[in-house]
């Protein structure tokens, strides 16, 4: 038994000691060997619409701008003024050619570039006038932006490694590209991030935690078969830490108010159009519910009529900070946004009718843990003994758990072995004019 992990395969029973979630300790070497080595998920290129947009983020602690120059390139750099470092930008976001620093005036372009620095004959004419720093390395895929504070991380492909099969599928539900809609969901939890890092990929809690959810669907659709959902759904490991759990088509269904038949006739044609142009086993997959972790912290979720993309912060071991946006595709009709949204609110929003209950959840469990000493130990075993990991079993949170292990500790804990998934589960994005499989890029 190591430090932090009890990934006992005889028993089977893998748990987690209670003190990552409480030692200071253990969050500082999460910030320098997780957070300052990774790729970490920026943002979106569909919220910068115009030249000179820009947006304001926190990623791995570090203030940063997310922004497209006068060309319409996509920049990303850090919120500090190069002179006495007062950040930069202060608001969310905005359209603006030059960014002036407000405590002495300096202004840079969009592109880095310093226009403007108020008294400038006062440095020389040899000075050296400085730029805007950046991270490390910036690299997107699929319309996704992600750095990272490593100049010698391996490429972004090789990160995401099976995770971007299933950022494609998320980015094929839209023939002209999905966007992320106006708005942003703003939220802190008083718990341990890694705790909603579990969260966000565990169906065993949906319908003890989210009773009253569940209550309001049967009440206006009728009575829902869950059982036949979860039969035929997986977790599966995607590599680097990254885990998703997929279920099969029209898996969704029982969440969610049922769509009217205009918006849900809508919605058939451009599957229909998609099945055409990618083939009938990849819309299939599409069709279906994925919530997929990419390690370390971000979170993609297909479900209830909308696209979650939840960004988590760390701040404290038991404080975090979580931003979310919705991704749709852009071509809806109007009908079928109103519905939509009111689904997607209706479950995800600060105040719908699902997150309430997650964060108090985790702050329920994050109080808890002032027993440590008393109780030591996390169970996440469920499924360990099955020949099939479902979506309500802890597969892909040992998944999780074993990669930032391997981080943290360089303890590396052997993977669990599962037949090969079934062809449903791996069918490839076709091409149908080149009757081949491609890549989407």
């Amino acid at each position: 038994m190591s430090q932090y992990i009890d990934d006992d395969r005889q028993m089977p029973r893998f748990r987690v000691n209670r003190n990552v979630m409480t030692d200071p300790e253990v969050f500082a070497q999460e910030k320098e060997k997780i957070f300052d080595t990774t790729w970490l998920y920026l943002g979106h290129e569909s919220e910068l619409k115009k030249p000179n947009d820009f947006k304001t983020r926190s990623v791995g602690g570090r203030p940063l701008i997310f922004a497209k120059d006068k060309k319409g390139t996509v920049r990303v750099w850090v919120n500090s003024c190069p002179h006495r470092g007062a950040m930069l930008c202060r608001e969310d976001g905005g359209n603006a050619r030059f960014m002036t620093c407000a405590y002495h005036g300096w202004s840079f372009s969009t592109s880095g570039d310093l226009v403007s620095m108020p008294g400038d004959q006062a440095y020389g004419p040899e000075f050296e006038r400085p730029g805007l720093a950046a991270p490390a390395q910036v690299d997107s895929y699929r319309g996704f932006v992600f750095v990272t504070f490593n100049p010698d991380a391996p490429d972004l492909l090789t990160h995401l490694a099976g995770a971007a099969e299933y950022l494609d599928l998320v980015s094929d539900m839209s023939e002209e590209g999905m966007e992320v809609l106006e708005g942003t969901h703003h939220y802190s939890v008083k718990a341990n991030w890694k705790l909603l890092v579990e969260n966000s990929f565990d169906g065993y809690h949906a319908m003890s935690t989210h009773q009253r959810y569940f209550e309001m669907i049967v009440a206006a659709r009728g009575p829902i078969d869950a059982g036949a959902s979860l039969k035929n759904s997986r977790s599966i490991n995607l590599g680097n830490g990254h885990a998703v759990t997929v279920g099969g088509p029209g898996s969704g269904d029982i969440f969610g108010r049922e769509l009217s038949a205009e918006a849900r006739a809508e919605k058939e044609a451009r599957y229909e159009r998609l099945r055409a142009k990618h083939g009938d086993g990849w819309v299939k997959r599409l069709d279906g519910i994925r919530n997929m972790v990419i390690f370390p912290n971000l979170v993609i979720i297909d479900l209830v009529m909308g696209v979650v993309i939840r960004k988590i912060d760390p701040v404290t071991p038991d404080y975090m900070e979580v931003t979310a946006w919705e991704l749709a595709p852009p071509e809806e009709g109007p009908e079928l946004k109103r519905q939509r949204l009111d689904n997607f609110l209706t479950f995800w929003g600060p105040g719908g009718l699902a997150s309430p209950d997650d964060v108090e959840m985790l702050e329920s469990a994050q109080r808890a843990y002032a027993s440590v000493k008393e109780l030591q130990w996390s169970d996440i075993s469920r499924g360990m003994h099955s020949d099939v990991p479902v979506q309500s079993d802890e597969y892909q949170m040992r998944t999780f758990w074993r990669q930032w292990n391997e981080i943290v500790t360089g303890e590396v804990l052997p993977p669990e072995d599962y037949e090969e998934l079934p062809e449903y589960w791996t069918a490839p994005r076709l091409d149908r004019d080149a009757d081949s499989t491609v890549s989407a890029s």
